[in-house]
């Protein structure tokens, strides 16, 4: 594993949601607040800039061409062509979508949040290939990391004001038995998002905790990165080969050099493939 490098230097307000699209070889990356999607094809250097008329929380590839985003008002679509269509509107004053993920299955899981972090004003829902959104979680403040183990029997999940990532066991498109996996000490940040790599490794950035981690199976911590900035967001495997971890960050409350760029760490460990939404 080499060290931290700047993949694109920005200053994203708040950067969030790293993806990689295989078909394309490129990786996705949101800026929430700045209301952009973001492309990054690491060998050609070739970016490329999609602004969204809401705060944009993730940015996934969709199977039928395009991508799919939560937004502040719901779930939608863009397809190869830049036009815009709802797939899940639901306007809630005062909150917005946050992280989301895709599941084994092609259901997209998609995180909300109260713009003041109350608790409780947060929800996780689970948008299906046909189009039917079912609420598996409605007492959640910050949505954030979720992720699911190599064999999708277990799905983990980060509530970032609640210190823990959290673990569940899936039950067809259920999520059932919640239970913590990994507490972050008082003091080390708070979890953020998360991606699970090829040995089933949970790997979660640390807002206000400047690093990145790797917990075994077992949630037992097995590797701390450190990264340039105070306030890393997200993390996912991207590269041809998924070796290469890349990391989000927010520029916003922190003014270190690189806070708000698009960090890698080049050979990190080899990660999932992750399908994209199937709806």
């Amino acid at each position: 594993m080499s060290g931290v490098e700047c993949a694109v230097h920005a200053r994203a307000e708040l950067g969030e949601g790293p993806t990689w699209d295989p078909d394309r070889q490129r990786l996705l990356w949101v800026d929430i607040l700045g209301f952009r999607v973001h492309t990054y094809d690491p060998v050609s250097g070739r970016r490329t800039v999609l602004a969204t008329e809401q705060h944009v929380g993730a940015a996934k590839p969709r199977a039928g061409g395009g991508i799919v985003v939560n937004l502040r008002d719901g779930v939608g679509a863009y397809d190869e062509a830049g036009a815009f269509s709802w797939l899940h509107h639901d306007p809630v004053p005062g909150r917005r979508g946050n992280d989301a993920a895709v599941a084994p299955d092609g259901a997209l899981w998609a995180g909300t949040m109260r713009y003041d972090e109350a608790p409780g004003g947060g929800t996780l829902i689970r948008l299906g290939a046909d189009g039917t959104a079912v609420t598996v979680l409605d007492d959640v403040a910050v949505s954030n990391g979720t992720g699911w183990s190599p064999d999708g029997s277990l799905m983990y999940y980060a509530d970032s004001p609640t210190g823990r990532i959290d673990v569940f066991d899936t039950d067809g498109p259920k999520a059932v038995n919640r239970r913590p996996f990994a507490r972050i000490e008082q003091g080390a940040g708070f979890p953020d998002g998360l991606c699970v790599d090829a040995g089933g490794g949970v790997w979660v950035a640390l807002w206000d905790g400047g690093a990145v981690r790797r917990y075994t199976p077992d949630g037992a911590l097995d590797r701390t990165v450190r990264v340039p900035v105070a306030r890393p967001t997200a993390c996912a495997f991207g590269g041809r080969d998924l070796t290469d971890l890349y990391i989000t960050t927010a520029a916003i409350g922190d003014r270190a050099p690189l806070s708000g760029s698009l960090l890698v760490v080049r050979d990190a460990g080899r990660g999932l493939p992750q399908p994209p939404f199937a709806g």
